[in-house]
Order: C-alpha cells, then structure tokens, then sequence
C-alpha cells in the first residue's frame, strides 16, 4: 500500500504513478534502481551445487522494512550456500518507472514487487515465472495458512485472475482502515466512536463540526475534522452508497449512477459546504497528513504500514470502520503488492524461495510484524496478533474484518490496465472547488473512460489470442 506523504488533502491530487501499488510502503531514500541491477539470465533451468548464485531482489519501502528485508535475507543466504541476494530499494514514486524501465531493458530482477493490476499483463507479456511447484512444496512453509484471498491475487489461469497457477506471492495484504484521535475525543468530552458501528454521514458531519474549531481564541480555526485525500478515500464513500467505478461485467464504466454522484457530492461538501477540512489556503500551508501527525485532526486513514511511524504520535489513536451511506455497510479498499519472480531468472527455485520466505516463513514474517509495517501473512499468526490490545493500535480487529469481511480490490485491479480509473482523478479537481457539480462531472467523464476501458479490453484480447 500507501506512503501517507502521498495521502496529503483532498486538494492535493498528484497520481502516485500505479495506484494498484499504492497500498503499502512509506517512502524511502533511493539506494538504487533497476537500471543498476544485475542483469537476468536469458534462460531458466537448474545449477550446479558449487556455483555461485547472485539474484537481486528490487522493492519500494521505508526504513524499517528494509531493515526487516536485510534480517530475512541474511538468514535466506545462511541456509542457501553459494546464494547472494542483492537488494535494490527505490521510493514509492519511483519504483514503478524504473520497474518499467527494467522491463523495457530486459534487465528484470530475479525477485520484485508488483502490483496485482499488473499480473494479467505480465503473465501474457511473458515477464513472470509460474512459481506454483515451487510454492506449494516449499517445505518451511504451508500456503494453507496464508491469506486465501492475498494468494488469489496473483493466480492466473490466462482468462480469470483468482484462479489457476500462482505467478507472486503477496508481501501483504493491506486493510486501509479509518483512525480517529481518541485524545482530541476525549479532551471535547464527546463520546468515543462505537467501533463495532459506524457513523452514518450525517453523524460524521456533526460530530467532525463539533470538533472543527479554533482551540486557542486568535479568530482561525487550527483543529479539523477531516482532511481526506480523494485518490484514497472516495472508495469507501461511493462503496457505501451502494454505487462503484465499473458494473458487474467490469465492461462498463458506471459513474453516472446517481448514488456515485451523491457520494461525490458529500466528499465535495465536506470542504465546501461543512468546512470540516483544512482550506486551500490552509491545506497549502501545512497538508493534512502532517495536520494529523501534529494532532490537529479528528479522523485519517490508518494502514499497517503507518504503525511504525504512529507509535511516536502525541495523542493516543484507534481504528473504527468507515461512516456508512445509503447501504448502511461500512466500506473500503484492501490493498496489496505481490512478490513475483522473473521469468528469465537463471535460479528459478532459489529465487522462488526467497519469495516464500519473504512472505510466508514464520521467521520472515516475524520480522516484518515487529518492525510493526504490515499485518502478518499467516492467518494464526494474525488471529494472535490482533487479538493483542497492549500494542497500538488497540482496535487491530478492524484490520482483520477488512482482510476477511468487508474489504475490496481497487477499481482498477479488474482491468487490462488503469487509465479509465486514473482519468477520473485526473480531472475532478473543479469538483472538490466546487465549480461543478458532482452530477455534472460524472455525466461529462463517463464516456471518457468508457473509451479508455474499452482500449484496455481490446487491448486484453489482442494479448490472449
């Protein structure tokens, strides 16, 4: 999932490149690229014992995941003599444009990250290794308890993704969940989120205004409900009205659905009509996210990547799900980024056991659950986890329900690529000023995207003939 610098304010509409890897890791300082990677063999097939392996694992994150990488990879190379694993970290904004760049080289590193709206075209573009035999007799580790639905993102069987072969393993899986500042709460002497029920919009809206205000009497607000950032967040609203980006089919663009434009419009409002979030003016001066970190804000997204950073806040925070619409049901998006394998790797097994053991070791996945960046792979060993209210955030039960209830794709993981779904962020600045309305913007869109849908479609088919 999401680096939160990228979850700025509902202003702030720069498109991380590849929303289908947003979920999961902060920013990172750049120690390299693709570019510089060792270049992959042309072929695949078995080696000597004796030789000397090298295979460079390419992946986005921050600090702490790198830290937790190194550790797993250590005791990786420990157990596979001969084996070296060179690691290669990129920031979040790069990663998918030296991927890419390293695909058009034909330099793709043995191991890397990907996200699961890239598996189809991947698969049919020849760039990925079927890892299913390697998987599935990995011996330090059973599939069976790993997340079923993170596993399904990466199986293809050449028509429907969630079924057959495996082609990636999921680093994780990414429930972006809705916090709330139980202090600020507590402090109002309002009572706190019921986290088994969620708001409906109109009560979000009177509780955000009760909690919108000037705290220390120089005439300028400096305490905020809300400041969500509309890439992010829209989902949950347009989900919970009982509307989406495509029909059933996933053929059909179907945002000039009236309950769309409604959930729309009250996003819009909550800027322009309820004043709940931070001005232009205001949004400009400090964004919201680091609002949030200051503890000037009463609700913001949380994902598990944020749990590290979140442990230093000023103020005690928790999850609640997000306010429901006309469905009544909470809503939002579950994330991930898969792990996959060349298809020109020289070390075919090796490399795909360093994918398993990235993923779905006991060991690995210890290291990445202490380093607090992601919620465990391993469906006991996060039954556990969760259940563990002395580590923040207490509420970690909500990640779960996401996970196993209620959470969903990206719109944009359902099809030959993205560009339909990235337009209508692209253009819906006028509706968040308030120059246009919902409604008008989801009528003029609409045939828009519908015509680069169906450029996407087409271009599918041309791929699977």
């Amino acid at each position: 999932m999401v680096g939160k610098k990228g979850l700025v304010s509902v202003l702030s509409l720069t498109l991380i490149a590849g929303a289908a890897l947003a979920g999961c890791s902060k920013n990172a300082g750049n120690t390299g690229g693709a570019a510089s990677a060792t270049p992959a063999a042309t072929s695949v097939g078995s080696s000597k014992s004796n030789e000397k392996k090298e295979m460079t694992f390419m992946f986005r994150g921050g600090p702490d995941e790198e830290k937790a990488y190194k550790k797993i990879i250590e005791k990786f190379e420990g157990s596979h003599p001969g084996v070296t694993v060179k690691v290669v970290m990129t920031t979040a904004d790069q990663y998918a444009t030296k991927l890419k760049a390293a695909i058009t080289g034909k330099s793709v590193p043995d191991v890397f990250y990907y996200g699961p709206g890239d598996l189809r075209a991947y698969v049919n573009s020849g760039i990925l290794l079927d890892i299913t035999k390697y998987v599935e007799s990995y011996k330090d580790a059973d599939i069976k308890n790993v997340w079923p639905t993170g596993i399904n993102l990466y199986r293809y069987d050449g028509k429907q993704v969630g079924q057959g072969n495996i082609y990636g393993m999921p680093k994780d899986l990414g429930p972006f969940a809705l916090g709330y500042n139980k202090t600020m709460f507590q402090k109002a002497g309002i009572p706190l989120p019921d986290k088994n029920k969620p708001y409906t919009w109109d009560e979000f809206i009177k509780v955000n205004q009760q909690l919108t205000k000037d705290t220390n009497g120089d005439g300028k607000l400096d305490q905020w409900g809300t400041g969500f950032n509309v890439n992010w967040s829209l989902q949950s609203f347009v989900w919970s009205n009982g509307a989406d980006w495509l029909d059933s089919t996933k053929t059909k663009v179907a945002i000039d659905d009236p309950k769309f434009a409604e959930a729309l419009q009250y996003f819009a409002d909550m800027q322009n009509k309820y004043k709940i979030t931070p001005s232009i003016a205001e949004a400009q001066t400090l964004d919201t996210y680091q609002r949030w970190m200051k503890g000037q804000m009463a609700f913001f997204p949380v994902g598990p990547w944020d749990m590290s950073t979140y442990e230093k806040l000023p103020f005690e925070y928790d999850l609640i799900p997000y306010p429901a619409g006309s469905t009544g049901k909470t809503a939002t998006w579950l994330g991930s980024l898969g792990i996959g394998v060349s298809s020109k790797t020289k070390y075919p097994q090796e490399a795909a056991e360093l994918v398993m053991s990235l993923t779905a070791s006991k060991e690995g996945m210890k290291e990445l659950v202490d380093a607090k960046v992601q919620i465990p792979n391993l469906m006991d060993m996060a039954k556990d986890w969760a259940a563990d209210t002395s580590t923040k955030p207490a509420n970690k039960q909500e990640f779960m329900k996401i996970v196993q209830d209620y959470g969903r794709g990206l719109p944009g993981n359902y099809t030959y690529n993205e560009e339909w779904y990235q337009l209508f962020f692209t253009d819906i600045q006028p509706v968040l000023d308030g120059k246009i309305t919902a409604a008008e913007y989801v009528k003029q869109e609409q045939p828009k995207m519908q015509k680069l849908l169906d450029k996407a479609i087409e271009q599918e088919q041309k791929t699977t003939k």
